[in-house]
């Protein structure tokens, strides 16, 4: 936990200052701030320095998918409004603006996570509406895709986050999913799309290659 007394850092001055731009591993058209072992991301984080750093701070498989994938597949976006839930780094919004999509909103609950996605749409040039919020108990949005990387690592949010994504299906907005295929990933409620090697950041990975997977919803409940 943060210490008592202990002044909380300017979110983006502290990534700005902290977190080295680099190409991400397997896209290599996209650069992003990403933390490295002096980055102190505990003291941004208001949590000890032994706790787990924040989501956002690394490229996690389910987002390097969907991204290689927008990008290698750009009519799967261009000219239609994007959202990018639980967006992290901003990486798969990143990729929709970058493959032409008309807009893109990328939405997580953590603030930090807003002001690194800030800064990295800037880096690569692109337009990205991003806002701190949880969404998933709410109707579905005003949007054409949903893109989802990396929500499957928790049984109790896989099952709302599931929740959701049919209530978006229902309402017409298509929805793909990026995920190396994890546990408490529903695999009997969807269909693979595509499959490639990507870095993953998580799960103690230490950004080793490992095989992801684009899904969309099948058509069962």
């Amino acid at each position: 936990m943060k210490l008592p007394g202990m002044s909380q850092p300017d979110p983006a001055a502290f990534i700005q200052a902290n977190l080295p731009i680099s190409p991400v591993p397997s896209i290599p058209e996209i650069r992003l701030h990403t933390a490295g072992p002096a980055s102190g991301l505990w003291r941004l984080a208001g949590r000890g320095e032994a706790d787990p750093p924040p989501y956002w701070a690394y490229p996690w498989a389910g987002g390097a998918v969907l991204a290689r994938h927008l990008l290698d597949r750009p009519e799967m976006v261009s000219g239609r409004r994007v959202l990018d839930l639980g967006a992290g780094s901003g990486l798969v919004a990143i990729a929709a603006a970058k493959a032409g999509a008309a807009t893109v909103t990328a939405i997580d609950i953590d603030a930090n996570a807003i002001a690194a996605i800030g800064l990295n749409a800037a880096i690569n040039g692109v337009n990205i509406v991003a806002w701190a919020a949880d969404i998933i108990e709410d109707q579905p949005p005003a949007t054409d895709l949903l893109v989802v990387g990396d929500l499957f690592y928790d049984p109790s949010l896989a099952l709302r986050v599931m929740a959701f994504l049919r209530r978006c299906q229902a309402s017409g907005v298509e929805v793909l999913i990026g995920d190396p295929e994890r546990a408490h990933l529903p695999q009997d409620k969807l269909r693979r799309i595509a499959t490639h090697a990507v870095a993953d950041f998580g799960a103690g990975k230490g950004g080793k290659a490992v095989q992801a997977v684009v899904f969309s919803l099948s058509g069962n409940s």
